[in-house]
């Protein structure tokens, strides 16, 4: 993989921040896809070329605007509470078919621009029960991506089978602990780094975070 090049699903967010470093170590060439689906805050695409121009990777913005019609959610709508889902309900974020077609159209656009490789945040640990963060979708979903375009795709999940603790460790394990906490943006209130505080993303990535330092300094005591 050392000479091939890749296209990250980048938001700015923890995760796809992780995973950028993540292939900036794996891959030749990396490139950046980000999707404007009117999602609550401008902000996380603002962040997301930030962080691409400071790391020097190429950053392409696609419009995904029917999204946000045909899936209104907290995401995309002011007016819907941010909450989790009650009696095994998904939780108001969830945008009904975002993965499915952000993993397509990252294809799509790596096929123009000579990559194979697909890297996702996406994760079945922490996932809130997203049904297409699940390992099974991306497995199926490569499969369709080669069959439908004749092609030899390979998309990655670095975070599949990591828990907050965990990610927070795999960015530090690649140099990237604090860039990440700092220049981020996880927050369903659109505030970089450490966040609201409030909100189910900054309250899963604030236990992860305080989990991964207290195991940290837990193994510098022994």
């Amino acid at each position: 993989m050392k000479q091939d090049k890749a296209v990250v699903v980048f938001s700015g967010g923890q995760d796809s921040t992780t995973c950028l470093f993540w292939a900036l170590k794996e891959f030749k060439e990396v490139a950046t896809v980000t999707f404007d689906y009117g999602q609550r805050h401008s902000k996380e695409i603002e962040c997301a070329r930030k962080i691409a121009d400071e790391l020097g990777v190429s950053f392409h913005v696609l419009d995904m605007g029917l999204l946000n019609q045909l899936s209104p959610n907290a995401l995309t709508r002011a007016d819907i509470e941010v909450k989790a889902g009650d009696d095994g309900e998904l939780p108001s974020t969830f945008v009904e078919g975002r993965n499915l077609l952000f993993l397509s159209f990252a294809a799509i656009y790596g096929k123009q621009i000579g990559a194979k490789h697909i890297i996702t945040g996406v994760c079945e640990t922490d996932f809130s029960g997203y049904p297409d963060c699940r390992d099974i979708f991306v497995k199926s979903l490569n499969v369709t991506l080669n069959l439908s375009m004749d092609d030899q795709f390979v998309i990655h999940t670095p975070l599949m089978w990591l828990n907050k603790e965990q990610t927070w460790k795999l960015a530090d394990d690649l140099g990237a602990l604090s860039f990440v906490r700092e220049k981020t943006l996880t927050c369903y209130n659109g505030i970089i780094g450490d966040g609201c505080g409030e909100c189910p993303a900054c309250v899963l990535r604030k236990k992860g975070l305080d989990d991964y330092l207290a195991s940290t300094e837990a193994g510098a005591e022994s």
